[in-house]
C-alpha cells in the first residue's frame, strides 16, 4: 500500500520557512515538479563547509534524509559540477540552499 506523502512544493516551502524562523536564511536555486521532485538540499554554516543532503529510502522504514556530498569550500567547483550533472539528469530536481547552524538536524526534524 501506497503511504500518503507531502509534495515537494509544501516540503520545501516547509523547510524555508522554519529556516527563517529559526534566523537562518534559505533559498530556492532550482525549482522543481511541484509534486514528486527529488530535492536536494546544500547545507551551509555561515557560507561555509557546503554539505549536500538527500532523502533515501530506508529498507526498514521510512526514507531518511542522508549527506550525500561533504567537502571543504575551497573545493566547491566540484560540488557545482556535481549539481549540473544532475539537474540534466534530473530536470523535475528541487535544489535549496539553506545556511543554518545544524540544518541537517532541522531538516530531519521537519520531515
Amino acid at each position: 500500500m501506497i503511504e500518503p506523502r507531502l509534495s515537494a512544493e509544501m516540503i520545501v516551502q516547509s523547510l524555508l520557512r522554519k529556516v527563517n524562523q529559526e534566523g537562518g536564511f534559505g533559498t530556492v536555486i532550482q525549482k522543481g515538479d511541484r509534486i514528486s521532485g527529488a530535492i536536494l538540499i546544500i547545507c551551509l554554516e555561515k557560507g561555509k563547509d557546503p554539505r549536500l543532503l538527500e532523502k533515501m529510502p530506508s529498507l526498514d522504514g521510512p526514507s531518511i534524509w542522508q549527506v550525500i556530498w561533504s567537502q571543504p569550500t575551497d573545493k566547491q567547483g566540484n560540488l557545482q559540477e556535481y549539481l549540473d550533472r544532475r539537474s540534466k539528469f534530473d530536470p523535475d530536481l528541487w535544489l535549496i540552499e539553506l545556511d543554518i547552524p545544524d540544518a541537517e538536524q532541522l531538516v530531519a526534524e521537519m520531515t
